[in-house]
């Protein structure tokens, strides 16, 4: 199997183009026609996660967070990290790809697997991403309907939810008259023509769009397909930011600090006190997510649970809201479960390539007790 057969199944789970817009998502160092051997994943990339690679016979590595983030300058062997980090890559055939954000705001990436650690059910989008779909009505004469359909929905046009080959149908005449240069499938040129047509709505991802357009373009009988586009402010209930679930079972505001601390497997976290009642509806966003604070206050949530939170955030959510920091590297490295099941799922077994997690940790932060 190669890398690009491989991140193609990924990428339709977590398309990049998904990815907030200035995150660098995708490969990061290799080639898509690499044949892999084994694969190793983590968080993110150093020396000592490379090692482990190359000791594991591994030549794909699959990071959440991007090698390459800024746009590179220049490629300082002795002094930059990352440079030294892309010699050693390139040298040993290894091939480096990257799913960040689009990971984060897909179903069942970051924030979804970071609810089921906490033992969640009953979960959705705390947020909803919105104005990244279209909807593209499109015009078919009656005998190329089906033809002309299922180009659409093979290549991701009709998708609401957990629901495909969505649209809304209906029947009508269309008129044309061609030049002296066309070549009309149906009727002649320098003739008015009526044909019974049918209009075709149906909503695409705006990364899905240029795809779906090759496709009408490939399956549609007119030498000139007739078809607008219009852009929506729909919220996408497919992608969005953080995820909201209740607990099986309340508990109080300590049994639930140390739920977390058992289920991240963390010695400590950092919090502020919420209402001081019982908690039992949970929101949460694995990594950076303390902007989400306003949203999981107003979705009625007794805790929030992430990372990064700053000093004034705690002020916001006193006595409103449970507020957890849990870490950074705790709330992601999460998302590798997922990311491995679906990689052995997709995977045939007789290609006998191992899906390694690194063995060790990539965290940078440490605790001081005294």
């Amino acid at each position: 199997m190669t890398v690009g057969e491989l991140t193609k199944y990924l990428e339709d789970w977590a398309p990049p183009g998904a990815a907030w817009e200035k995150d660098n998502v995708g490969l990061q160092v290799g080639s898509r026609g690499l044949t892999i051997k084994n694969i190793m994943l983590c968080l993110e990339l150093d020396d000592e996660v490379l090692k482990e690679a190359l000791q594991k016979k591994c030549n794909f590595i699959f990071t959440h967070h991007p090698l390459i983030f800024n746009p590179i300058k220049k490629i300082d062997l002795e002094k930059d990290f990352t440079a030294k980090l892309i010699e050693k890559i390139v040298k040993n055939n290894i091939t480096v790809y990257s799913a960040h954000t689009n990971l984060d705001f897909t179903k069942d990436g970051v924030s979804f697997e970071l609810a089921k650690i906490l033992k969640l059910k009953n979960l959705r989008f705390l947020e909803f991403e919105e104005s990244n779909q279209l909807k593209v009505v499109l015009f078919v004469p009656q005998n190329s309907l089906e033809k002309v359909t299922n180009a659409v929905f093979s290549a991701g046009g009709g998708i609401i939810g957990e629901y495909e080959n969505c649209s809304f149908r209906l029947d009508g005449e269309g008129t044309f008259k061609g030049s002296e240069k066309s070549k009309p499938v149906i009727g002649k040129k320098n003739k008015l023509e009526h044909v019974n047509e049918v209009r075709i709505e149906f909503i695409v991802d705006s990364w899905n769009l240029n795809k779906v357009i090759s496709a009408i373009a490939k399956s549609h009988p007119y030498e000139e397909p007739a078809y607008d586009i219009y852009p929506l402010k729909n919220k996408n209930v497919n992608y969005g930011a953080g995820v909201v679930g209740e607990l099986e079972k309340e508990m109080s505001q300590k049994e639930f600090l140390a739920h977390v601390c058992n289920s991240l497997k963390t010695k400590a976290v950092k919090f502020c006190d919420g209402e001081g009642k019982t908690i039992n509806k949970i929101a949460v966003c694995g990594g950076s997510g303390s902007d989400l604070l306003k949203q999981a206050i107003t979705s009625g949530a007794d805790a929030f649970v992430t990372a990064d939170v700053k000093y004034h955030a705690y002020h916001t959510a006193q006595k409103e809201i449970l507020l957890i920091d849990a870490g950074h590297y705790e709330t992601e490295i999460v998302v590798l479960n997922p990311v491995q099941q679906k990689m052995k799922k997709f995977i045939p077994a007789n290609e006998k390539i191992k899906i390694l997690k690194y063995s060790g940790s990539t965290n940078p932060v440490k605790f001081y007790k005294q």
